[in-house]
């Protein structure tokens, strides 16, 4: 069996047993995601790079981008089991503080990675956007534009119905201007990949252009999360909140679905970039070639 076909197994394998954990909120193998992620790095590479400098270095953008998930996947490694403290914290309502960029710290460090991954490949593969291809990422983002807009609408709504004398303490923050800024990072993220998207569909790289779209999906529940990391008291907007992580009612045997089916939705955004963009730079030329009838 050839090199390339057996890693990318072994890749989808091992994001199986990490989906699994996220799951049942107890990881089969702690270094599921990070295996999984480093196997991708080395089937972009198996192939061998192409001849010529300008190649070569393109040649390793796909590999950076993966190396940037790997190291965020190594850092958020599961603990064993057992070992995580577990506490809970009761807040009243006039004791709630909020920070202005509570949301937006925890929506960019959850998808730092993938932004920088994103960035990186869009550097590779810039240029303009075919018209068709536009409208349809423009299409794709409605929904997550959409779905932003009526939460923070909505979180306004019924922060302004609240009773003004049990409104939290928000020490200086305005909580709407906290829940707009906890967005940025899903907007930004859903942005990126659409753009990705119709970028590599314009280069016939259809199969990637499914895995950056895919990524954009991603967004929603990052939103709900986000918005979630902002300490509001009663709870505002929860009617529209539809991508929070009890979305899926979770059980005993199944704890966490709406996570493992947004890891499962992400990593296998990454399978289909990776197998879609394998060989794209040894399909094109190293160098220019010389115009025909050019003196020696």
């Amino acid at each position: 069996m050839r090199r390339g076909p057996l890693l990318l197994s072994a890749a989808v394998v091992c994001v199986a047993l990490h989906v699994v954990g996220v799951l049942v909120a107890r990881p089969v193998w702690r270094g599921a995601e990070v295996l999984a992620l480093v196997l991708l790095l080395a089937y972009a590479v198996v192939g061998g790079l192409p001849v010529g400098r300008w190649a070569a270095r393109t040649a390793l953008v796909t590999p950076a981008a993966l190396a940037l998930l790997a190291a965020d996947a190594l850092r958020t490694m599961p603990p064993e089991p057992g070992s995580a403290d577990i506490g809970w914290q009761v807040l009243r309502p006039d004791e709630v503080r909020v920070e202005l960029t509570a949301g937006f710290d925890a929506g960019l460090t959850a998808c730092w990675a993938t932004l920088g991954a994103l960035a990186v490949l869009l550097l590779r593969w810039r240029g303009p956007v075919p018209p068709r291809w536009a409208v349809a990422a423009g299409a794709a983002a409605a929904p997550v534009v959409g779905y932003t807009v009526v939460r923070v609408v909505d979180i306004w709504r019924d922060l302004a119905a609240g009773d003004a004398a049990h409104a939290p303490d928000v020490d200086g923050a305005d909580p709407l201007s906290a829940v707009i800024l906890a967005v940025v990072p899903s907007v930004a993220l859903a942005t990126l990949a659409l753009t990705l998207a119709a970028l590599l569909a314009g280069h016939g790289r259809l199969l990637a252009a499914a895995g950056a779209a895919l990524l954009a999906v991603i967004a929603l529940p990052l939103t709900d999360s986000s918005i979630g990391a902002v300490p509001l008291s009663r709870f505002p907007g929860e009617g529209t909140e539809l991508f929070a992580w009890h979305a899926i009612t979770p059980t005993s045997a199944m704890p966490q679905p709406v996570p493992a089916l947004t890891v499962a939705v992400e990593l296998t955004a990454y399978l289909l970039l990776v197998v879609g963009l394998r060989g794209a730079d040894r399909d094109e030329p190293a160098a220019p070639s010389l115009v025909v009838g050019q003196a020696d």
